[in-house]
C-alpha cells in the first residue's frame, strides 16, 4: 500500500497520521460528550485530553524505541519519524494513564470515574489507528496463501494490501481493528447499564484488549521481544490478571455502591 496520501510543499500527508488524528478527533468528541453528563468541566476535560493524547504518544515511541534501542542507539534521528509506524501501544496507555491520575488529583476529580470516561474512546482510536499500519504494511502476521486468505472473507482489498514484495501475509492489523470495534461497542452497553460500578468499564476494556491481543500478538512476525517472549503477551496477561481480580474486589461491594451511572459522584468529595 501506498503510507503517502499526498505532498504539499515537500510535505508528505501520511495515512498513518491522519488515522490516528481522526481516531483523536472521534475520541475527543465522545470523552467530552460523556464528562459533560457528570458536569464536569469542559475545559479541563479537554485539556486533559490533550496532555493525555500528547505524552501518551511519547509514551507509546519510548516504549518502542527502549525494546528497540539495539537498532535506535544506531540510528538516533528515527527516534522522532513516527510517522513512519513505532507507536506501542501498551507504553501509551502507561503514560496517559499517569497524566491523567495527576489531574484527577489536581482537580478532585474521580479517578476511576475519569478513566471509565476515556476507555471506549481509547478502543475505537485504536480500532482506527490499526489502519494506518495497513498503510504502512507493518504490523502483519506470518506469510500465509492467497486461497487462505479469501476462506477467511477477508476483503479483496484488505488481501491485496497484504501481498508485500511476492508474498501473502496474515492482516493482524484488520483482526485487531475488528475485535476493537466489538469492544467499543460493548463497553458502550455495559457502561450505561443500571447498576455498573465505577471501574468496570476500565477493567473489561483491559481484560477485552489484552485477551484479544495475546492471540493475535501469536500470530505476528514483528514483536518487540524479551527474554524470548514476546513483550505484548506478558503485558497482556498481567493486565487481564490483575483487571479480574479487581473486577472481583469491586463487585463484593454492595449492590448500590460507587454506581457509575450516579451522576452527582463525578468528584471526589
Amino acid at each position: 500500500m501506498e503510507p503517502v496520501i499526498f505532498t504539499i510543499f515537500g510535505v508528505s500527508i501520511r495515512w498513518y497520521s491522519l488515522l490516528i488524528l481522526i481516531g483523536i478527533i472521534i475520541g475527543i468528541f465522545l470523552v467530552m460528550k460523556e464528562a459533560k453528563k457528570f458536569n464536569l468541566n469542559q475545559d479541563t476535560i479537554f485539556n486533559m485530553c490533550f496532555y493525555a493524547i500528547i505524552i501518551g504518544i511519547i509514551g507509546a515511541r519510548l516504549y518502542y524505541v527502549l525494546f528497540n534501542i539495539s537498532y535506535y542507539r544506531y540510528n538516533l534521528i528515527e527516534i522522532f519519524e513516527i510517522w513512519n509506524g513505532g507507536l506501542a501501544i501498551h507504553g501509551g496507555i502507561i503514560a496517559g494513564a499517569i497524566t491523567i491520575y495527576i489531574y484527577a488529583k489536581k482537580h478532585k476529580i474521580n479517578f476511576m470515574r475519569l478513566l471509565d470516561i476515556l476507555v471506549p474512546s481509547v478502543i475505537l482510536a485504536q480500532a482506527i489507528g490499526r489502519w494506518g499500519n495497513f498503510f504502512n504494511s507493518e504490523a502483519h502476521g506470518f506469510a500465509t496463501t492467497l486461497n487462505a486468505l479469501q476462506k477467511m472473507y477477508i476483503p479483496s482489498f484488505i488481501i491485496k494490501g497484504m501481498y508485500i514484495d511476492g508474498i501473502y501475509y496474515l492482516p493482524t492489523f484488520y483482526f485487531e481493528s475488528l475485535w476493537c470495534t466489538l469492544g467499543f461497542i460493548i463497553l458502550l452497553i455495559i457502561r450505561h447499564l443500571k447498576y455498573v460500578k465505577v471501574g468496570t468499564t476500565t477493567a473489561l476494556y483491559l481484560m477485552w484488549y489484552s485477551f484479544g491481543r495475546f492471540f493475535i500478538e501469536a500470530w505476528r512476525t514483528d514483536s518487540l521481544m524479551f527474554g524470548g517472549f514476546k513483550i505484548a503477551q506478558i503485558v497482556s496477561v498481567i493486565l487481564f490478571i490483575s483487571s479480574l481480580i479487581y473486577l472481583i474486589y469491586i463487585y463484593r461491594q454492595g449492590k448500590y455502591a460507587n454506581l457509575y451511572n450516579d451522576i452527582n459522584k463525578g468528584r471526589v468529595n
